[in-house]
């Protein structure tokens, strides 16, 4: 599946979501709470990795941590919808920075001291 057709299904969840919030809360969520979610799912995803390392135990196993992880997915993917970021560009944009940046450092640490 492609970036545009994750967007798109998450978007369609999210709106579930306003719908279901209107109706339970009287409100939607505002931008911040989003980030708030997505603060809490990473929270879950460590206790699933730690568990998945060895070095706790969860319920729930491998599919809650590809559950978790998809929730985070999906938060991120809300977020950039919320801020209008064209997700697919800023990625784009961002790893080319990245790499070059990673490999001037990895240049200089492999000159002699």
């Amino acid at each position: 599946m492609d970036l545009g057709t994750l967007q798109q299904r998450a978007v369609q969840i999210h709106d579930l979501y306003d719908e279901l919030n209107r109706r339970e809360r009287g409100r939607v969520w505002k931008r911040e709470e989003f980030m708030l979610g997505f603060m809490g799912d990473v929270g879950d995803l460590a206790k699933l990795v730690m568990a998945e390392e060895g070095a706790r135990t969860v319920p729930g196993g491998r599919p809650a941590l590809e559950h978790e992880l998809a929730d985070c997915l999906w938060s991120v993917l809300i977020l950039a919808h919320r801020y209008d970021v064209d997700l697919g560009h800023a990625f784009c944009r961002t790893m080319p920075e990245l790499d070059e940046a990673i490999s001037a450092r990895l240049a200089k640490t492999g000159e002699p001291a």
